[in-house]
Order: structure tokens, then sequence, then C-alpha cells
């Protein structure tokens, strides 16, 4: 069966799969960069209209959209209780009845990752014992980065001894505006020193950094620094992850993987909302990296209703009726 064929490809890699180490600063790997923003919108625009997929295997790569989500919640009312539901929504992403009529229920699928703000990863660690998803928490003065080094430090080395397995740092977006490319290496490598062995998301805010030339110098810089994935924004901007940003940021991927022979994870968040735009995002991914970025452990989407129309759009697939989105908890 196609759904289950196509969706069936290891929705929880093991931990051991290399990491990034980084490399020397060497500004010989980025100087010559230099972005045509028309050359990149015009191929983001026609990327995802010569591919599309239907019936099956659209469900296929949708319940696939599934196991890459780090299903987040950064709100400001957060709470013990709405993390806990998270958790077991993260666990039993799907419906169990949709989950049995696609005949997909011995792939046990599951979010890559959840998200949460430091206070509430012990929350999120108790609750999820046992079923292979990492904690992932922000840090280093999200979503500015407004605060010291040493604050910054500090909070990653708190989050790490709280059970954090993935930490999501923010970048001096005023390194970058300046063109302090030295200064951003060093604060990044920091950064991943502080990580110890909790996988490091780095996030750009690319909606900040003025022009796609930067942010095509700052994602092969953070890349150098040792980053195990490089992550578009915090959700928190005005302009948040978007194609064309997510081409420039995936070629920067590909250019340092033939450099150097190590891979580094891509995760697109902020704005996507909709199982069309996941298979966007899955299409941009498999034309220009290939299958092997296709994992949880390479590829993400930071989203926080996603699941909810992903899960709407799967019905749809198998009753014929799109449902209302009340009827998928957490949507």
């Amino acid at each position: 069966m196609a759904t289950k064929s196509a969706a069936s490809s290891k929705s929880h890699q093991p931990q051991e799969l290399p990491r990034n180490p980084g490399v020397a600063f060497d500004p010989e790997m980025f100087k010559n960069l230099n972005i045509n923003r028309s050359a990149v919108e015009r191929r983001a625009n026609t990327l995802t209209k010569r591919r599309s997929v239907k019936k099956d295997w659209q469900a296929a790569w949708l319940l696939k959209a599934v196991t890459c989500i780090d299903l987040t919640t950064l709100a400001g009312d957060d709470t013990p209780g709405n993390v806990l539901r998270l958790c077991a929504k993260a666990q039993n992403p799907i419906r169990q009845d949709l989950i049995e009529r696609l005949g997909v229920a011995e792939l046990n699928i599951k979010v890559g990752a959840v998200c949460v703000y430091h206070n509430l990863i012990r929350t999120a660690c108790q609750a999820l014992v046992g079923s292979g998803i990492p904690v992932a928490a922000v840090s280093t003065g999200f979503p500015a980065g407004q605060i010291t080094q040493g604050q910054k430090l500090n909070q990653i080395r708190t989050s790490v001894k709280a059970g954090a397995q993935e930490i999501d740092i923010v970048i001096s977006r005023s390194k970058v505006l300046t063109g302090d490319w030295k200064g951003l290496y060093h604060e990044v490598k920091a950064f991943r020193e502080a990580c110890g062995p909790a996988h490091m998301n780095t996030i750009l805010a690319t909606g900040e950094l003025s022009t796609l030339t930067n942010v095509a110098k700052a994602s092969m810089v953070c890349m150098m620094a040792g980053a195990d994935f490089i992550k578009t924004s915090t959700g928190k901007e005005t302009v948040n992850a978007n194609l064309p940003v997510g081409l420039v940021m995936v070629r920067a991927i590909r250019d340092y993987f033939q450099q150097t022979g190590n891979m580094v994870g891509f995760k697109p968040a902020g704005g996507i909302k909709t199982a069309k735009q996941s298979l966007e995002w899955l299409i941009l991914i498999k034309e220009e990296l290939g299958d092997a970025w296709l994992t949880p452990h390479w590829f993400r989407f930071g989203a926080s209703s996603l699941l909810g129309d992903i899960e709407r759009q799967l019905e749809h697939h198998v009753t014929g009726r799109y449902s209302a989105s009340y009827r998928h908890p957490l949507a």
C-alpha cells in the first residue's frame, strides 16, 4: 500500500547518527556568496508547481510530515496542563480510527519533538518518558536574543541540566547586519560547547536579516560553528518561514555538505499551518537535498497548528468529507 510504504521510513532515527562537528572559521567558504533574489523567487515559485502527490501518495507524504513536526507551545499562558496535553498528542498525533483505516497502526507514528519554554522542560520530559520523543527548549534570550553572552550560556546549561535533548538558540542579528562574521562564529561555537550532548538548533530569524545574501552567509557561518540544525525563524518575527528563504538555506546546507562531508538539518518554522504547505516543504527538501534528508533527524517543521490541518486532510482521504477543526484535539 502506498500510504504504508512511503510513511514507514523510520519515524525516529537513532541518536548515534553523526553530528556536525563544525570546522575552523574560514571566510573563503562564504565571502563570495551573492544571492540573486529574483532567480531564487522564480525557482521557489515553480518548484512546487512541477510536482504533485495525490490520493494514497498524498496521505503517505502527510504521515511523513507528521513525523517531522516539532510540536510547539511557546505562549505566555502556557501551563503544565496544556504541556501534558501537547505531549499526549505528540505520542498519538493521529486519531486511532484514522490510523486503523489507513492501515499504518504498526508504524507507531509520532511527532519529531516537543518544544517548550525552559520552565516546562521537566513536565514535558516526565510526560514523554519511554516515547523516544525528544524535548527541545528555546534558549539564549529567545526570541530577541538581547541579553548578555554569559546569560545565554547559562540558560543553555540550565536547560540541558533540566533534561532538554535539543536546544533552540537564537543568534545575535546585529552581528549579521554589521558583517561581524567571526563574532557570529565564536558566539555560535560557544553555544555548541555549552549544549554538550544536546543537539543545537540555530535560529537565524531570517525575517530580520535584511537580505537573502545575509541569510546564506549566516547559514554557512553557523554550520561552520557546529550547528546541528539551522532554523528559519522564532515564529515571533513579522516575516517567518517562506520558500525563497528555505531554498537559500537548503542550498547552503548542500554546499556545506559538499565542502566538508558533514550533514546539517533544516527546520522551517513560523506560519506553517496547512497540510498543503507541509507538502511544499517536503518537495523542496526532496528536490534540493534528496531522500537522505527526509527523516526527522535531518528535517523538522516548527509548528503549533499544522498537525490539526494534516489530520483533517487525512480524515478527508479516508471518509471523503472534511471535518470541523474542533474534532481534532490541540488543532
